[in-house]
């Protein structure tokens, strides 16, 4: 019998915790953009303290890669000015290297949007999170990708906790659109003007776009 999860009650139970103990964890986040960070940014940085970590090879146009880092960089200086609203937040962008999300794809460019194709990205990103977070002695990691209705919150916590246990750094779990969380992160990007992108990133996504419209 499959047990259903509620990946946000656990999250809150962590929280609940953390506010016990006294003290901000650390928290290594991997930010898929800037409109889905910006709801989970406003939410855990009251919590953790946040270095994130932008770290998506899988946006295989360069400029299209270049415009959503300045996004991401651009919402993180506005929440850093508003110095009441939590802890300040560092950010770190990773190596950007397409031909390794390529590498990962082989074999799976047909898949449909949202299977195996997918879940092997999310694995591809992840892992880079979590050892970076194990070289950073961080207490946690996590990403932003479940607070997406396309991305399968389940996969992602799956993927993460196997990852936790390879590199001894904590997973945070989460489904970050509960609470109205993909809401809010509407609302926020139209707040800070933040550019929306209408696809995943990598050339497939694009293709299924350009077909669906």
């Amino acid at each position: 019998m499959n047990i259903i999860r509620n990946y946000q009650k656990e999250l809150d139970k962590i929280i609940d915790g953390i506010g016990v103990a006294g003290g901000a964890p650390t928290l290594f986040l991997h930010s898929c953009c800037a409109p889905c960070s910006s709801y989970v940014l406003a939410y855990l940085r009251r919590y953790f303290r946040i270095t994130v970590f932008y770290y998506n090879p899988n946006i295989t146009e360069d400029a299209e890669y270049c415009k959503r880092v300045a996004e991401q960089k651009r919402l993180i200086a506005a929440y850093n000015e508003a110095s009441d609203a939590g802890y300040p937040i560092e950010v770190r962008e990773g190596d950007y290297e397409p031909a390794r999300f390529f590498e990962t794809a082989k074999g799976l460019e047909r898949c449909p949007e949202g299977g195996e194709r997918c879940f092997a990205c999310y694995e591809l990103r992840l892992r880079e999170t979590a050892k970076q977070a194990q070289t950073g002695r961080y207490d946690y990691f996590t990403t932003t990708l479940s607070i997406s209705p396309l991305k399968n919150a389940a996969k992602l916590n799956e993927i993460g906790e196997r990852l936790a246990a390879v590199y001894g750094v904590a997973w945070l779990p989460s489904d970050f659109k509960k609470k109205d969380g993909y809401k809010r992160s509407i609302e926020l990007s139209r707040e800070y003007d933040l550019y929306r992108q209408d696809y995943c990133g990598c050339v497939y996504s694009r293709i299924e776009r350009e077909r669906r419209k």
